[in-house]
């Protein structure tokens, strides 16, 4: 689900995987050394609480008021992101 609409052009996406158990991790856009696009856990290897998750997120609304939140529920913690995941 859309949770927040960010800039149409130009802000940045950030998914956050919430597994319905008070534990969430968020994915940001990222490009590799090579210059493909990838996810990186914004969040940490580990999923964290999701107070630290949405934390994140409010500091990342900071930087950048355009951002893109999708957030997606899943108990599995299945992502479904097709680029790579570091």
């Amino acid at each position: 689900m859309v949770v927040r609409r960010g800039d149409a052009t130009g802000g940045s996406i950030f998914v956050k995987l919430n597994t319905l158990d008070g534990m969430a991790t968020v994915f940001s856009q990222s490009r590799t050394l090579d210059g493909e696009p990838m996810w990186a856990r914004g969040t940490g290897p580990e999923p964290v609480s999701d107070e630290k998750a949405e934390a994140y997120l409010e500091r990342q609304r900071g930087f950048d008021p355009d951002i893109w939140i999708i957030e997606i529920e899943d108990r599995q913690g299945r992502h479904f992101l097709l680029e790579p995941v570091a």
